[in-house]
């Protein structure tokens, strides 16, 4: 064998080995920090498949359920609903509140004190995560919620001047 030919397959065999992965989803770890009233699965983290900057993975809120308030540290964290009809509060006391349905993102801040409720009596909540980082924060908190949150319609930034 020549060198070129040795240093093809070399590279070939490490390309199998620390390229592409594709992780099956029912072979999510739920061996994740958790937060009461959800079912947080990873699919995608160093552990898993060696990412370095993303943690990924997905959740399920049970009808009618709400999780705890809690936040991520230092995480930018991303949810996509992909089924069922989303809540978010947020805040200090969760004093605000936004709707988000199949199809639409979430984009949750740093250090945002947030909570997670299945807006639907009868219908699944199911979502996939990423985050910011390869590891898994989150951080359970003791908040009294305001009784009456105020709704936060989002307003693109980008377009917010411009007349339809």
């Amino acid at each position: 064998m020549h060198d070129q030919d040795v240093d093809a397959q070399s590279a070939a065999e490490r390309w199998k080995h620390d390229g592409v992965r594709v992780i099956p989803g029912n072979q999510l770890d739920p061996n994740v920090p958790s937060t009461p009233g959800m079912d947080r699965r990873a699919a995608i983290n160093f552990a898993r498949a060696g990412a370095q900057k993303l943690w990924a993975g997905t959740v399920t809120i049970k009808p009618d359920a709400k999780t705890g308030a809690h936040h991520h540290g230092h995480l930018e964290s991303i949810i996509y609903v992909v089924r069922g009809k989303a809540r978010m509060r947020w805040g200090e006391r969760l004093q605000f509140v936004a709707e988000a349905g199949p199809g639409d993102f979430i984009f949750v801040p740093p250090y945002v004190p947030h909570q997670e409720i299945n807006a639907s009596a009868d219908e699944i909540l199911e979502c996939v995560l990423v985050r910011s980082d390869g590891e898994a924060i989150a951080i359970n908190l003791d908040i009294e919620p305001v009784e009456k949150p105020e709704a936060v319609l989002w307003v693109d930034p980008i377009h917010r001047d411009q007349k339809a």
